[in-house]
């Protein structure tokens, strides 16, 4: 694998998750009202616009504005440079990891994106089954959560080789 093919990877995910995520929600925010519903799948499958001041599932947001905010923008820089130094680590090993590094930090990077705008993240995917909802979420959402899942797919596929523990 050449190596100097793989920083491509991750900034071309990089900027398609923040271009996507910021599109759509652009496009939830100036076509929809808050709270809106629009069955996309009946029973399984809705479009809606709210807003999370809080972390995922909504934990933290009862917390002050301002430590929320600190808080939360800290820890999107924190996640980027923890992508940063993973891609360094694990280049050589397989270009999952590349794709995983590229996804987190373009996911973390939407949402930052709205924290410093909003000081919430938008979110409006909404699957439920009956009257269970699933916690409504986001491209950002959706792009970290498949790329620690290629993260840890590639830690089972590429463990490190003995010179490198």
């Amino acid at each position: 694998m050449n190596k100097n093919e793989l920083p491509i990877i991750p900034l071309a995910w990089l900027l398609a998750v923040v271009l996507l995520d910021q599109l759509s929600k652009g496009l939830v925010m100036a076509y929809f009202a808050m709270y809106e519903l629009r069955p996309v799948i009946p029973g399984l499958f809705n479009l809606t616009y709210l807003t999370n001041t809080g972390a995922a599932f909504g934990m933290l947001a009862g917390a002050q504005s301002i430590w929320r905010q600190v808080f939360f923008v800290g820890a999107a820089v924190v996640a980027i440079g923890i992508m940063v130094f993973s891609y360094r680590q694990f280049r050589s090993q397989g270009k999952i990891f590349a794709h995983a590094i590229g996804l987190v930090a373009g996911g973390a990077a939407g949402n930052l994106i709205d924290r410093l705008r909003f000081g919430a993240v938008v979110d409006f995917l909404d699957f439920y089954v009956g009257t269970h909802h699933w916690p409504a979420f986001n491209v950002a959402d959706s792009a970290i959560t498949v790329g620690v899942g290629l993260f840890i797919l590639g830690t089972i596929l590429y463990p490190p080789k003995e010179s490198e523990k």
